[in-house]
């Protein structure tokens, strides 16, 4: 919503040759009124903005002249100059449209000389021969021809004449050169449309007089069209070169043959290659004869398509019945090509031609004859084909492609209507079956969605309603799916949008508006209150604003209901339906989401009618701190977005803001934290805005009337405001950035702050600005952002670095010397630290110092050149000259330590890793411009030395990356004699992988003998301290981890700053160049470098980010006008591919580990090569890697094979290749399946990884958990479409397999393909759209997986039957059923195979459950097919029974049974039950009754499948217990097992299946879910569930059993435990607690959970006995405190929880409380400490706690948000507030403060680990990880609490702590600022940053302790209110100014 400042017409400056300006001069008055003075003041300008006002003067001038100054020699050559300017001007210079412009209006005498002098500068043009100037001619032609009289006489007078330009185009090939190569296709293109425009618009092409065989222009012409024919047949051209020449061919066709009527038959001959070479024009076979006789290209035939369905005209049927025949073969002829081009563009080509002919034909059938409306109605073969090709590319990858389709579609819709005119639409049998057809799709083709929008638009959507009037809310709950969101929301746009008109035409007003609200507003309201997360979010974002914007008035409906509904929730209107339960963003979510988008598109007038009248005040605040973050969005959207820029913010939106931020800085979603950055800055846009209004109208006051008011207030007063504003909220920031804040609010409070420098710039000239960011920083506020650069996460940096540059005027006055100087030292050594995020610190310092020009003195030594410059560039020349200084210092020390690394590599890596210092070096040379160097001379140098230095350091650390094993070099050991092995190791490790690993084998052999006292006098003692150039070196063990980080990471960084030298230095095209810091050798060296590195480092780390700086130089050299150097890219490629494919045995290419880094070097060569030439060099790496992957026998060549497949696997994964990868997926997928048969493990291995990047190209990345999400799926007919030539090869493969799978020969072949080819087929689906005449019809793979179930291999028949349901259509799928039913053998069969019949039962297990689940069937014919299936499966009953001695097939038949019992029950409902009806239930109590359920096994019986039989005979005796249960009540009769044996079962299996099913039950009945409450079943079964649990000891079952009482009401079992399990109730409690005390996680959740259920009932019954429990109550209390603990999982915390709110009301907020007041305070603190859990899961249900406590009777009271949900931010101040009116209500603040002053002092370990890290030695364990709670904040604590106790002390009536307490308390902080001060003088200088971890846990404790003293000294009378404002931002000394003085004065 900023102001933009208009962009400034750049116009180059007109010239002329000095001859001209001679002329101009002779002629030039005196008074210089004519012409030539006119001329000659514009030419002599410098300004072209200032030359056209002259241009615009000439024809006024010339308009005084008489018809006699026609012959004045000066306006004759004036025009003549004219003339030869508007020649040389360029093509896109604004003067050279002025000047034709005003020249078109010339006086009409002046214009046949003004011709003449156009004509002859034309001519002379036309005559040069100067290759480089031909593109300037035809831009000059094509000028002339644009909207200018004179430039296109002057063309006409030139084709009179006899001239043309046609041999300005030519093409020449300039191999190698692709920058000239691209110009050259350009300039191509352009002359064959300018030639194209001559022959349209020049009238002479008109008529006929130079229609004969010895016209110039005829010749021309041929010889163009030969030309033409030339283009497009010639391959090396780029394709929009040759569709260019395909529409000129078919133009100069039209234009030059005769008679026309005989085009239409020549042309399609041409098309159908048929053409009679005895038949046609001599010039015709002259000129095109390769069209005629030749082979003619695809592509060529497809761009003769484009060109004549753009090229003729088809309208009103000018070309009659042979146009007609035309079209048809056109069509014809572009089906052909469909199926036969791939390449993705002409893909693309080919779909924008076939869209074009859809708009030829509906003209054409606008006056066409009857019988061409029979061949192109919608029953015709040809719409069927265009239906085909639509449903094919609907869901292509190409959005260009997928538009395309939707145009068909319309087109085709229109075709048909125009077939049938006159006829009534909706009933017409094509539309009818077309979208029946398309409803029953499912919701994820996206293609669904733009064919349902064409046919509304088409015959309307009142008839799409009458078959499914749930289409809406279908739609709507689909848009839960990202990718799908934008096409639901267009179709429900039109959708909408056509039922409005329809009902407006059709009923009164009222009525059609409930209607339409009812269909569309309704669904939309429950998504807003009930929809999950992303699709709510969907919805507010893309379908309610098109809602609102074409039905405004909605907003009051909605508003309205939304409203009531709330009002119904909070208990203020309960006869009203409540939208949205507690766990939802409910009404109010949805009504500030209705709200927003209503504002920021203007449908609210005002934001006063928004508060007033639609939404309180107090629903603002709720909505601001809701706990749903959308919530929180959407209503600081409502304050911050509007549609007018300028609209005032009222106080009340800034007083909102203002709280707003207070709670919501620390959000931990990324997403959140942009929207609410991005919303906070199109407020301060508004603000910026709307003051510069406010600020005019101030000015301009006195100009208006007095009684006349713009605004409510004086404008004065608003600016102030605004002011007072922007000031706060900036407090609020900066206050933000206190000590230990997390990364979260550090992040957000810098953004913010950054949109504030950015929005309210400093003023430039008089611009008034009402804030400056300046103005409020002090030294403080200074250092904060200084201390911004210690956070471990690197865009709290960036952003820290970038507002500190905004505020670079204002850092100046902060800048101390001797502080400076301490920077500068704190950057060093962190620049050498052993961590590495260190380093990072270090970079963003210096280049902090260099910008400041903040540097020591000292290092002006580095300086040997002054920098000259003037007071414009001093500022980059200041840092450019600290750049350099920096750098060399940073290179001094770095080769040092890189001759120190030379010597001892351990040394280096323990005490000064080098990658720091080269980090540091990148940083300032990116933050530098290196295009405008000044001081190059001593660049050079500096250049130089930097790249031997990055040589130098590579050298040392490569052979520890290039080792075969650089992660396992040696175990994690610390002591001294690990550190002489691991010296000893890098001074032998070399690489083991080269290509002889796989020809050899490998003897392990014992290392020879060394002398360990030599190799101890060669090694350098690094556990003691040693002096390097006066540094003193810490104490420290080397670590193998330490090495390896070392070297990796110094890898990486050289690579990079490498890779930056080549983006961003100049080069030196010659080395005797001036300019350039980069000589090609140098550039040579470092490709060289990467190429050595990529090809040979071993270690991931290293090669992925040399790959990073090797893609930088490709990108470089393609660039780069140097031919030289712009081959070397193809020279490397080729290298590398040779030496792939010699083999060698002693080659270095890496042969493990993915081959390495050997994919990301082709990567990076490919993936650079300019994407809009032919991509020779993919095509012919793809065509050499292919070859590569074939099988083969020798294992010479199994390395190549290796490597191919690494490769191909790496380039089919690289998104910037794009579509042009795709032609080669077939030939890929082809290899993968090959070779993963192949008998070398390496091949399989490869094969594998490449078959899994394929399936992700094809079919999308996996965005659901479900391995076969409907997203990641293709129908048949589009995947074969696509792939054309894997349909016979998958067909062929899966043949062979299946033969061998089905043969008896001896031992089974498990045909590992079978996998790869299963994966594949099960990706696909029939589409109902297919039919059934499609030539690559899925049919043929139905009985080959069939077969394929019959595999040995347990996994393979699984898949196969996966793989078996898509390929089966819906209605196919009982009658397939019973197909394999019938294959089943039966019981009297001697000679039967169980895998054979476990894959037949496994296939028709998985179509059951697919046809069970489909949506698309009438409720009769589904019961009407399941009982046929279910009459089947009895005939083969005996596989359930033991007749089948195979546990697995009985366990699948017994799945089929239950799949058969869950389908039936839910079909027949409220009917007969069907299964009674088959003796379905007799039949299963006879398998029960005769299982091991009831008999029972053999002793120790083990047998394969036993569990997997076990719990599917369980499950159907559940659902037979049910059965009989509904029927009969409680008799259990007609069941010949109960639940109680089920429970009893020896074998857990069936115990945990039996719990389950009964939990569930408990849980619905609890929860008053269940319709009829609690079965009878299972009344009265507490007993049993006693006994379980004391006698379980299956930690599954007895969590189940802990679950299940819980459920129940304790009342009923717990009297019972003592005769039951002889434990009375308080033993059984104690027995509880146990349990939660010593079991894992979850029964120690459950377990806490049922024990605080007892001990509730034991509170509520046992009133007068409750100190019986006194202790028991202790113990759980204790058991809640340290079930809370951060170290424990998720799952408890959540435990305590739930507990704490289901006993709040009796522990928490109690008016008389249970527990003694230290238990209620320390389940508070567990409740606070809850809410300050990193785990988001934990917060959220903590706040239902505090939501709890603060809606009871005594405490609704105490805030302002009782019964509403909140974010945890503020529910931790509402739960202090919440606990301090307690204490009053409960007159225990006198006992409860120390507690309380407790928690804000923290515990006294705080101090001891400060004292304990400041003294012990620093172990350097790399990356290790202890506990770290990135979400909670000590300090915010701090201050809400310290903010309620004043809030509460300040208060009458509570008694002073005695002065003992008062004097203990006292002394206790006394102590502790002793402490602190002595640890602060112990810190080095600089400390924030080189001891930042200390530091900040020192400057936490600091505050604490202030706050501490503040309360102390209030409590004493000493202090007011102002001194308890928690001030976190001053400075340690001036706080410790404070603290010691308190120390002096405690007792």
């Amino acid at each position: 919503m900023g102001v933009k400042k208009k962009k400034e017409m750049q116009v180059a400056v007109l010239t002329i040759c000095c001859q001209d300006l001679e002329t101009l001069k002779s002629f030039a008055d005196v008074e210089g009124k004519n012409l030539a003075s006119l001329l000659l003041r514009c030419v002599q300008l410098t300004d072209g903005v200032s030359q056209i006002h002259y241009v615009k003067q000439i024809v006024p001038l010339l308009e005084k002249v008489d018809k006699n100054g026609v012959c004045d020699p000066t306006i004759q050559s004036c025009l003549d100059i004219l003339a030869g300017i508007y020649l040389s001007l360029s093509l896109k210079n604004p003067l050279k449209k002025v000047l034709a412009s005003s020249l078109n209006s010339l006086p009409e005498f002046f214009l046949p000389e003004a011709v003449h002098r156009f004509t002859s500068r034309l001519q002379e043009e036309l005559s040069t021969t100067d290759l480089y100037s031909y593109r300037k001619v035809i831009d000059n032609i094509s000028s002339c021809m644009e909207n200018f009289n004179l430039g296109r006489a002057g063309v006409n007078n030139l084709l009179k004449n006899g001239k043309s330009y046609y041999f300005i185009l030519f093409h020449e090939k300039c191999a190698g050169n692709h920058i000239i190569q691209t110009q050259l296709m350009n300039d191509l293109l352009v002359g064959i449309r300018v030639s194209m425009m001559l022959v349209q618009k020049v009238q002479d092409f008109q008529g006929n007089l130079w229609k004969a065989s010895n016209s110039p222009i005829w010749q021309h012409m041929c010889g163009l069209l030969s030309i033409f024919t030339k283009f497009l047949s010639d391959d090396d051209l780029l394709q929009t070169v040759q569709s260019t020449s395909g529409l000129a061919i078919i133009l100069f066709i039209k234009t030059i043959f005769h008679p026309s009527e005989k085009i239409p038959h020549l042309i399609s001959s041409v098309l159908l290659r048929s053409v009679d070479c005895t038949s046609v024009p001599e010039w015709f076979m002259s000129s095109c004869r390769s069209l005629c006789c030749g082979n003619v290209s695809g592509s060529a035939v497809l761009f003769l398509c484009q060109g004549t369905l753009a090229m003729l005209d088809w309208q009103n049927g000018s070309m009659g019945r042979s146009g007609e025949a035309l079209l048809l073969d056109t069509a014809h002829v572009l089906f052909t090509l469909s199926s036969q081009i791939k390449e993705p563009t002409l893909e693309m080509f080919l779909s924008r031609i076939m869209a074009s002919w859809t708009n030829s034909a509906i003209q054409v059938l606008e006056s066409s004859s009857p019988s061409l409306r029979d061949s192109l109605n919608g029953n015709s073969s040809i719409v069927g084909r265009l239906l085909e090709y639509v449903y094919t590319h609907w869901e292509h990858p190409l959005d260009a492609l997928r538009h395309q389709t939707k145009i068909m579609f319309k087109n085709l819709l229109q075709m048909h209507r125009l077939t049938v005119e006159g006829a009534v639409l909706v009933p017409d049998p094509f539309f009818v079956k077309l979208t029946e057809s398309l409803l029953r799709l499912e919701w994820h083709i996206k293609g669904k969605y733009m064919c349902l929008g064409c046919l509304v638009e088409c015959i309307g959507i009142e008839h799409i309603l009458a078959i499914d009037k749930t289409i809406p809310s279908q739609i709507l709950e689909v848009m839960g799916d990202q990718s799908l969101v934008p096409y639901a929301s267009d179709l429900l746009e039109t959708m909408f949008k056509n039922h409005k008109s329809h009902l407006k035409s059709q009923t009164a007003e009222s009525s059609w508006n409930d209607q339409w609200h009812e269909t569309w507003v309704s669904p939309l309201l429950f998504i807003l209150c009930e929809g999950n997360l992303d699709q709510k979010s969907y919805v507010i974002d893309y379908y309610l604003p098109k809602l609102l914007s074409y039905s405004p008035e909605s907003l009051q409906y909605m508003v309205k209901i939304l409203q009531t509904s709330i009002d119904a929730k909070t208990g203020q209107e309960q006869s009203f339906p409540s939208l949205g339960s507690c766990n939802s963003r409910g009404a109010l979510g949805a009504l500030m989401a209705c709200l927003r988008i209503a504002r920021a598109h203007g449908h609210l007038q005002s934001a006063a009618d928004t508060w007033e009248n639609l939404v309180s005040g107090a629903r603002i605040k709720q909505g601001l701190i809701h706990q749903h973050c959308q919530v929180r969005i959407d209503t600081l959207g409502l304050l911050c977005e509007s549609n007018r820029s300028t609209e005032i913010v009222t106080m009340e939106e800034m007083q909102w803001i203002q709280f707003f931020i207070t709670y919501n800085l620390n959000s931990q979603s990324p997403g959140v934290r942009q929207q609410i950055c991005s919303l906070l800055k199109k407020l301060f846009c508004r603000i910026q805005e709307s003051s510069q209004v406010l600020y005019k109208l101030e000015q301009n006051k006195s100009k208006h009337e007095p009684e006349k008011k713009l605004t409510k207030q004086h404008p004065s007063v608003s600016l102030q405001q605004y002011k007072n504003f922007m000031s706060s909220i900036c407090n609020s920031l900066f206050e933000a950035l206190f000590p230990g804040s997390s990364y979260s609010t550090r992040f957000s409070a810098l953004t913010i702050l950054g949109s504030i420098a950015e929005v309210f710039h400093v003023p430039e000239g008089r611009i008034y600005t009402v804030y400056q960011l300046n103005h409020d920083i002090d030294v403080g506020r200074f250092q904060a952002l200084m201390e911004c650069f210690t956070s471990t996460f690197e865009d709290v940096k960036i952003l820290a670095f970038d507002l500190l540059m905004k505020l670079s005027k204002t850092a100046a006055h902060f800048q101390d010397s001797e502080k400076l100087q301490g920077l500068f030292q704190a950057a060093l050594v962190l620049s050498t630290s052993t961590k590495p995020y260190d380093c990072v610190t270090a970079s963003y310092l210096l280049n902090f110092l260099i910008w400041q020009d903040a540097l020591p003195l000292s290092l002006s030594a580095y300086l040997t050149q002054q920098v000259a410059c003037g007071d414009g560039d001093r500022p980059a020349a200041v840092v450019e000259r600290n750049t350099l200084m920096v750098i060399k210092c940073l290179m001094e020390n770095l080769e040092e330590e890189v001759y120190q690394a030379e010597n001892s590599l351990l040394q280096a890596a323990a005490s000064f890793p080098m990658y720091g210092r080269v980090h540091c070096i990148t940083g300032a040379l990116q933050k530098l411009s290196l295009n405008s160097l000044q001081l190059v001379s001593e660049w050079r140098p500096v250049v130089e030395k930097l790249l031997l230095i990055s040589y130098r350091l590579s050298t040392v650390v490569s052979p520890v990356i290039q080792s075969s094993s650089p992660e396992g070099l040696i175990p994690m050991d610390t002591d001294s004699e690990s550190a002489n092995r691991l010296q000893m190791i890098l001074n032998e490790i070399q690489p083991r992988d080269t290509n002889d690993y796989f020809n050899q084998a490998k003897i392990l052999k014992e290392h020879d003998s060394f002398d360990m006292k030599d190799l101890n006098a060669s090694v350098v003692n690094i556990d003691i301290s040693t002096e390097i150039k006066g540094k003193e070196v810490k104490t420290c063990d080397v670590t193998a981890q330490m090495v390896l980080v070392c070297c990796w990471r110094s890898m990486k960084e050289v690579a990079l700053l490498l890779g930056t030298l080549c983006q961003l230095l100049p080069m030196q095209p010659v080395p005797e160049s001036s300019d350039g810091l980069l000589t090609v050798e140098q550039v040579k060296e470092i490709g060289d470098y990467f190429k050595q590195h990529l090809l040979q480092s071993r270690h991931r780390g290293a090669f992925e980010l040399a790959y990073t700086g090797f893609v930088k130089l490709t990108e470089v050299l393609n660039r780069c006008p140097n031919v030289s150097l712009q081959k070397l890219p193809e020279q490397w490629l080729w290298s590398v591919l040779e030496e792939i494919k010699c083999s060698d045995p002693s080659s270095k290419l890496c042969a493990t580990r993915r081959s390495a880094g050997i994919p990301f070097y082709i990567q990076a060569l490919l993936a650079s090569e300019p994407k809009k030439g032919k991509m020779d060099l993919l095509k012919i790496t793809m065509k050499e890697l292919i070859s590569l992957t074939g099988p083969t026998d020798d294992l010479q060549s199994t390395v190549p094979q290796v490597h191919a497949l690494n490769i191909l696997r790496a380039l089919f994964r690289d998104t910037r290749l794009g579509e042009n990868i795709i032609p080669y997926v077939a030939d890929g997928a082809k290899a993968a399946i090959l070779g993963f048969t192949s008998p070398v493990w390496a091949v399989r291995n490869s094969s594998t990884l490449l078959f899994s990047a394929l399936i992700t190209r094809i079919f999308g990345v996996k965005r659901a958990k479900d391995e076969l999400s409907k997203t990641n799926r293709m129908t048949g007919r589009e995947f074969f479409s696509r792939f054309p030539e894997l349909y016979p090869f998958l067909l062929k493969q899966l043949e062979t397999v299946a033969n061998a799978v089905d043969s008896d020969m001896g031992e089974p072949n498990r045909h590992p393909s079978m996998f790869l080819l299963l994966l594949v087929l099960e990706r696909l689906y029939p589409s109902p759209m297919d039919g059934t005449s499609s030539a690559l019809s899925m049919g043929p793979f139905v009985p080959f997986i069939m077969r394929c179930g019959h595999s040995p291999v347990y996994h393979s028949r699984e898949m196969a039957a996966r793989a078996l349901v898509p390929f089966v259509m819906i209605d196919h799928i009982p009658n397939t059923i019973r197909t394999l039913l019938a294959t089943l053998p039966s019981c009297t069969d001697q000679c039967f195979r169980q895998n054979h019949i476990h894959g037949t039962l496994l296939q028709v297990f998985h179509l059951l459950q697919a046809y069970s689940d489909s949506k698309h069937r009438t409720n009769s014919d589904f019961q009407h097919e399941l009982t046929d299936i279910t009459v089947c499966t009895k005939a083969k009953l005996w596989l359930a029974k033991r007749q089948n001695p195979c546990l697995v097939t009985r366990a699948v038949y017994i799945d089929i049974l239950f799949l058969l019992t869950c389908c039936l029950n839910k079909s027949a409902k409220d009917n007969q039950p069907v299964l009674e009806s088959l003796g379905f239930w007799e039949e299963v109590g006879g398998i029960i009754s005769g299982s091991e359920l009831i008999t029972g096994f053999p002793c120790a019986f083990k047998a394969p499948g036993l569990p997997q039989y076990l719990q599917s005979l369980t499950r159907l005796t559940i659902a037979a217990v049910w059965a009989a249960a509904a029927q009969s009540g409680e008799r259990e009769r007609d069941v010949p097992i109960s639940f109680s044996q089920l429970l009893e079962s020896a074998f857990p299996e069936v115990r945990s299946l039996t719990l389950e099913a009964l939990l569930e039950k408990f849980l619905s009945a609890a929860s008053g879910l269940g319709e009829k409450g609690l079965p009878p079943l299972l009344c009265n079964m507490g007993e049993k569930f006693l006994l379980l649990a004391m006698k379980e000891n299956h930690p599954e079952c007895f969590c189940k059993i802990l679950k299940i009482l819980h459920c129940m009401d304790p009342g009923e079992w717990l009297p019972q435990t003592e005769h039951c399990v002889h434990l009375t109730p308080k033993e059984f409690l104690i027995w509880t607690m146990d349990v939660a005390s010593n079991e894992r996680s979850e029964i120690q959740s459950v377990a806490l959970r049922l024990a605080s259920k007892v001990i509730s009932h034991h509170m509520q019954t046992c009133v007068e006995n409750r100190e019986l429990i006194a202790a028991e109550l202790k113990q759980w209390v204790q058991l809640v405190i340290l079930s809370c603990e951060d170290h424990l999982p998720t799952e408890s915390r959540l435990a305590v929880v739930e507990v704490l709110t289901s006993t709040a009301p009796l522990f928490l907020t109690n008016p008389h409380p249970i527990l003694e007041l230290q238990d209620t305070l320390a389940l508070w603190k567990c409740v606070l400490t809850l809410l300050q859990s990193e785990e988001q899961a934990v917060r959220d249900a903590a706040t239902e706690t505090v939501t709890t406590a603060m809606s009871q009777e005594n405490t609704c009271q105490s805030t302002e948000f009782a019964f509403c949900q909140v974010d945890a931010s503020i529910a931790l101040a509402l739960a202090l507030a919440v606990l301090c009116d307690l204490l009053q209500q409960w007159d225990q603040l006198a006992p409860g403060l120390p507690i309380l002053l407790g928690w804000l002092l923290g515990d006294s370990d705080n101090l001891v680990v400060c004292v304990e890290s400041m003294h012990q030695v620093e172990e350097d364990y790399l990356f290790e990880k202890a506990e770290v709670n990135f979400w909670a904040e000590t300090l915010i604590f701090v201050k809400y609490l310290c903010k309620h106790l004043f809030c509460l002390l300040s208060k009458s009536g509570w008694r002073l702590p005695s002065p003992e307490m008062l004097c203990h308390l006292q002394r206790m902080v006394s102590e502790q600022c002793r402490l602190l001060s002595q640890l602060f003088r112990e810190l080095p200088p600089a400390a924030e940053f080189v001891k930042t971890v200390e530091f900040t846990r020192l400057r936490i404790q600091e505050e604490r302790t202030l706050a501490y003293l503040k309360l102390l000294a209030f409590l004493e009378g000493k202090e007011g209110e102002d001194t308890l404002v928690l001030s976190v931002w001053d400075s340690s000394a001036e706080a410790r100014q404070l603290t010691l003085p308190r120390t002096e004065a405690a007792c």
